[in-house]
């Protein structure tokens, strides 16, 4: 009966390289068979047992594998540590498996090996990459001195990431249901998890990640970022740690550490710097296999990046700045969750945040702290529901309102009651497009005529991929870019579109940040026409369109003909 031991590496490579030094000849059945045996009882990788044993010395080990499986010999005392990829393969995964990643080309890295038949560690580097893999044989005792001057490189990086200046502190929250006993602080307070956690969200703070998403499977655990919209694999822990590394997020974010069976929403704080502090959103949920987490990144500083930074249309601005600065009215953002409403919603604060102004906002829960605006956070179990909140705010002597979300007949009263009696009042709801809002709030009950005489103002959004300056021009057929949308007069050569080419700025996506496509509709007395007639979104959308208001698409494409963002782009996210 076999052993088994803790890598499947382990399980599978001396039966490979094992079989190939007898079958060559080179040892026989009656050495091979003491160190299979000395391996599987110690738990150790055959290679490293092999070595151990005198029966073969490194160098000719790999000469040996090199003919045998058809691999390039490659000398790793050529190669400089500092030079190596990095965050390609993570370094303890690369320790676990015996094998570096010495370069990425394209759509593949190049790995080193002294063990060709560690098959199973070659799917796990496929699996948590994405690429193809090239393999070159190396010495097995100069991929053991790497692999441990990667690993002290490793830990001393994550050494100074947790220095003096770096602290994770507890949110102001009244929850006390989140303090642990003193057995669940021994789990949460382990050293290891505490700076994997801090690596984590460094990492995704660096690499501009919008959400952390820590995901449990059955024989896998998987972190990955959502960057410039997509997101990305970023590392495979052990599954062993799943437990400890949510029970640490939960301590941190005031959560209950000890209820797994329903989910949970919490908030954290992380002081970068004495000057910097990023907050984070935090959200549970029970899945088959344990507690999958998601950490929004709410940082304020995209609040204060101004108007001009959002990617409006020079029109576009011109239309909303008029309609935010005006004594009443009410204005609705709208679009998919992670469409960057929020965002635009808070700029436009920003903008008429003067001493002179009230502002209050409620919202579940507030993301960004703006100085200078009152912000309540909505606590449905303590009886503070939007309505609630409104109905208070109408007697704090406001000038502006800001709703977080427009979710129900009683919450949407209590504002366009507002917007009629001399409010501004700023919100949101999730439609398609800014047609689709009018009729939304018709089907949730509202009379057309408090519609009519409320609503000034309707922008509906998406978020798309900017092009990084890496990007150069393609050749698009025109039969393909009327289809698209474009109309034959704008295809008069003047212009041309542009598509990503990668480079190490970008990561190699050919993208790096996101971009704003706006629907920008101001309600004209035509419109208010149509809206106290009860039309349909697509009435309201003809009349809007023969006033210049211009559709997500239409928009969009406006931003391929600027060598802003791709037709792809454009074409993955809006209808036309």
């Amino acid at each position: 009966m076999s052993v088994a031991t803790p890598h499947s590496a382990t399980q599978a490579s001396p039966s490979g390289l094992a079989r190939a030094l007898t079958q060559a000849n080179l040892l026989t059945l009656a050495q091979i068979d003491p160190v299979q045996k000395k391996s599987a009882a110690e738990k150790s990788f055959f290679v490293d047992t092999l070595l151990q044993s005198g029966l073969i010395n490194s160098r000719d080990l790999a000469s040996f594998c090199s003919e045998t499986f058809g691999y390039p010999l490659v000398d790793l005392t050529m190669f400089d540590e500092a030079m190596l990829p990095e965050k390609i393969v993570d370094v303890k995964l690369m320790q676990q498996q015996r094998m570096v990643a010495l370069a990425k080309r394209g759509n593949k890295i190049s790995l080193a090996i002294s063990d060709p038949t560690n098959t199973n560690a070659l799917d796990q580097i496929k699996f948590q990459t994405g690429l193809g893999v090239e393999l070159v044989v190396v010495q097995h005792d100069a991929l053991v001195k790497l692999l441990d001057k990667l690993g002290k490189s490793s830990e001393q990086s994550l050494n100074e990431l947790s220095g003096d200046d770096f602290d994770i502190e507890f949110n102001e929250d009244d929850l006390t249901s989140g303090t642990p006993t003193d057995t669940q602080n021994s789990e949460v307070d382990d050293a290891p998890i505490v700076k994997f956690l801090q690596k984590m969200l460094i990492d995704a703070i660096n690499m501009g990640a919008s959400d952390l998403h820590f995901e449990p499977f059955e024989k896998f655990y998987r972190i990955r970022f959502r960057v410039d919209g997509e997101l990305r694999e970023i590392a495979q822990p052990p599954l062993a740690i799943k437990e400890k590394l949510v029970s640490r997020i939960k301590v941190i974010s005031k959560l209950d550490i000890s209820e797994k069976r329903v989910p949970q929403d919490g908030r954290m704080k992380l002081a970068i710097s004495p000057t910097k502090a990023i907050d984070f959103r935090v959200s549970t949920l029970p899945t088959l296999f344990g507690e999958k987490i998601v950490m929004r990144i709410l940082d304020g500083s995209q609040a204060q990046m101004g108007i001009d930074a959002l990617g409006y249309d020079p029109d576009q601005k011109e239309t909303l700045l008029d309609a935010i600065q005006r004594p009443y009215g009410m204005v609705l953002v709208t679009g998919p969750t992670g469409s960057g409403k929020t965002v635009s919603l808070y700029t436009c604060l920003n903008v008429i945040n003067k001493p002179g102004i009230n502002i209050s906002t409620a919202e579940d829960p507030a993301e960004i702290n703006l100085p200078g605006v009152n912000q309540v956070n909505i606590n449905d179990r303590a009886g503070l529901t939007f309505p609630v909140a409104l109905k208070s705010f109408l007697r704090q002597d406001p000038d502006i309102i800001m709703v977080g979300e427009i979710r129900d007949l009683e919450t949407a009263d209590i504002a366009i009651k507002a917007a009629q009696t001399g409010h501004m009042v700023f919100s949101t709801l999730h439609t398609n497009d800014a047609p689709s809002t009018l009729t939304r709030l018709m089907n949730m009950g509202v009379a057309p005529f408090n519609i009519a005489s409320s609503v000034i103002l309707i922008t509906a959004q998406r978020l798309t991929r900017r092009l990084c300056t890496c990007k150069q021009p393609v050749s698009i057929l025109d039969d393909i870019l009327l289809q698209a949308g474009f109309k034959e007069e704008e295809l008069d050569g003047t212009w041309k579109p542009y598509g990503p080419v990668g480079c190490e700025r970008c990561n190699g996506s050919g993208y790096k940040g996101r971009v704003g496509i706006y629907q920008i509709m101001p309600i004209t007395e035509a419109l208010e026409r149509l809206i106290l007639t009860s039309a349909s979104a697509l009435e309201i959308k003809l009349q809007s369109e023969s006033e210049g208001v211009l559709g997500l698409r239409r928009a969009g494409l406006q931003k391929v003909k600027q060598g802003i963002t791709s037709l792809e782009e454009v074409l993955g996210c809006t209808n036309e």
